[in-house]
């Protein structure tokens, strides 16, 4: 994951906490995101922001964090992004993803 600041993973398990910009409210994305981070096998969450951001963190492998925040980029087809920050962070053990 190039780019990014923060802890790694000792375990081959990274986590990543983004932040998405832009028309990502109302299109369904959140629950596109839970779809494409449980098939990649991601832990974690998602949810709406009060400022018309979604939030989200992932939980996995490597590749598929990095495969999971390439599609952030993008999103469903209703979004439309401007921008996404991310942030690595310490791995917490999530059991499973969740829309909050």
């Amino acid at each position: 994951m190039s780019g990014l600041t923060g802890p790694e993973g000792n375990s081959g398990v990274v986590r990543v906490r983004v932040v998405i910009s832009g028309v990502v409210q109302g299109v369904w994305f959140r629950d596109s995101c839970r779809e494409e981070a449980e098939s990649r096998g991601l832990t974690g969450w998602v949810r709406n922001n009060r400022d018309g951001t979604v939030e989200a963190a992932f939980e996995g492998t490597e590749v598929a964090v990095d495969e999971v925040v390439a599609w952030c980029r993008t999103g469903p087809p209703r979004a439309i992004v401007t921008g996404v920050e991310m942030v690595r962070e310490h791995p917490h053990g999530d059991g499973r993803f969740r829309v909050l």
